[in-house]
């Protein structure tokens, strides 16, 4: 379903010029198509078309749905044609699920959710035939239960594996049913555990340890390669040219928000913020030490190379997860209501470690916070209000900790914070960000991810120059916030303390 223009969005106007960029954006909740077009000192979004992304339980487990997110963006894609054309199309989508080909190239079932229980224990056994240490010496992937060499271990689904003949992560899953065309973006490949940070290749020594064939795993391309152009009966439904390109971006969706990081000096930090918050550094080599592993941050490709150095921190599903279980029990959901109430709450009344295995899986999150605050001896949160603002700044206290730890262990200097998604509509947790780790912080791009997976394109076409240029393009273009720390620095040394000294795992 297409949704009004937005705030921020320029309206759709019907004679776009040669460079009017299609964004295929879709997250862990919803997907969108958005058209930009650039120019030197203009970068205008269009959102032309909306969608949710609502898992479905099977019987076997959590899956996407991902036939009807296809159906989805063709439908985006055709109101891209009536708007008058793009130059070309980018796909990003979240990381490290995959769908699984035949020899004939045809889906074997669709991809499970990384949110299935499904890899609960399975971590074992991947480590029985590669540890742990030499595992993260090689891919320098942060360990999350849910990573695609986890996913390959799990057991269901090893009917497919064995008829399986290619592995296809989403976006190259969308981008050969666009295209015709078999590949893995190197952005995206980096997240699966079977990638090598120091190489920038497929690791096919992990993949023979493990008993994985490596003619699963496609050849790898980078942002700004051309994947291929459209199907024919693509191009007839949604009534652009055969010949529109589709160019590869960054696809996975965190790479290509910090593509779109406005910083326009050295020393910054950053925190894609939404349904997760990736915070961490932009660096030119990866971290693979046993402290690195031991802190349990992650070495990602970026644009052009870089390595994003980072720790993915539990984001706004915290939140998001808690407003569902509200609007069912017919109770206020409106987020301006709800930070001013929090605003209004008693500070530090509780504090949780946002990465608790409890809080990954949906369900009643209100309900799993007053748990985890009566397991760890605090103060039950009582109001939404005061639920919001435990939220809250838990996620600044882990904003805190993991660019502290970043900055040691990468030996770097911060001297401010940009933090761009969705998380950079929220005030209060900027400002809370802000005071918690005493740095300014920079709010905005809201629509990180699309400038960035645009951008890309515009590059590859010729319109702007490297990194940096994408990067002072967006600052002299789009709306940011700034925010200045103050507010009590005793206070937030004692909040952390608190986490830090809880029960772990509760």
């Amino acid at each position: 379903m297409s949704r009004p223009h937005r705030r921020g969005f320029t309206p759709v106007t019907n004679t776009p010029p040669p460079s009017a960029f299609a964004a295929v954006d879709l997250g862990a909740t919803s997907g969108r198509v958005i058209v930009g077009r650039v120019g030197p000192d203009r970068l205008d979004l269009t959102e032309v078309h909306r969608f949710g992304n609502t898992p479905v339980r099977l019987p076997d487990g959590l899956r996407w749905n991902v036939l009807a997110l296809f159906q989805e963006i063709l439908d985006g894609l055709r109101a891209c044609a009536r708007a008058g054309g793009v130059a070309s199309i980018g796909v990003d989508t979240w990381a490290v699920d995959y769908g699984l080909l035949d020899s004939g190239n045809a889906l074997l079932g669709n991809p499970f959710h990384y949110r299935d229980s499904r890899t609960e224990g399975t971590a074992p056994d991947v480590w029985a035939e590669v540890s742990a240490e030499t595992l993260y010496s090689i891919t320098g992937l942060q360990h999350l239960p849910f990573n695609t060499v986890f996913q390959l271990a799990a057991g269901t689904g090893a009917v497919q594996r064995g008829a399986a003949r290619t592995l296809l992560l989403i976006p190259d899953l969308l981008i050969h049913w666009l295209t015709g065309s078999v590949g893995a973006e190197e952005t995206n490949a980096s997240t699966t555990g079977l990638f090598d940070a120091r190489t920038g290749t497929w690791s096919n020594h992990l993949m023979k340890r493990l008993s994985l064939d490596p003619g699963l795993f496609p050849p790898l391309r980078k942002p700004g390669d051309l994947a291929g152009t459209l199907l024919p009966h693509v191009a007839a439904y949604t009534g652009l040219p055969t010949r529109t390109p589709i160019t590869t971006v960054a696809s996975h969706d965190t790479a290509s928000a910090v593509a779109a990081v406005p910083a326009t000096e050295p020393g910054f930090a950053y925190i894609s913020c939404g349904t997760w918050s990736l915070a961490g550094l932009e660096l030119d080599a990866p971290v693979l030490s046993a402290a690195s592993r031991a802190a349990n941050f992650t070495n990602e490709r970026g644009v052009d190379g870089t390595v994003r150095y980072l720790r993915n921190i539990m984001g706004m599903w915290l939140l998001e997860e808690c407003r569902r279980t509200w609007k069912k029990e017919d109770l206020p959901t409106h987020i301006p209501t709800l930070l001013a109430e929090a605003t209004q709450a008693q500070p530090f009344a509780a504090i949780l470690d946002p990465d608790a295995p409890g809080f990954l899986s949906p369900g009643d999150m209100p309900a799993r916070i007053r748990e985890y605050c009566a397991r760890t001896g605090q103060q039950l949160p009582g109001g939404q209000g005061a639920i919001v603002r435990c939220i809250l700044e838990s996620l600044a206290l882990a904003h805190r900790r993991t660019l502290r730890q970043a900055a040691e262990l990468a030996g770097r200097d911060i001297t401010r914070i940009h933090l761009v998604g969705g998380g950079s509509r929220n005030e209060l947790l900027c400002q809370l960000t802000a005071d918690a780790t005493g740095l300014p912080v920079v709010a905005g791009p809201t629509e990180a991810t699309a400038l960035g997976n645009i951008l890309v394109q515009a590059r590859a076409a010729g319109l702007v120059g490297d990194l940096s240029d994408m990067r002072r393009l967006i600052a002299r273009t789009q709306h940011l916030r700034h925010y200045t720390p103050h507010g009590n620095s005793a206070a937030w040394e004692t909040a952390d303390a608190r986490v830090s000294s809880a029960p772990q795992n509760p």
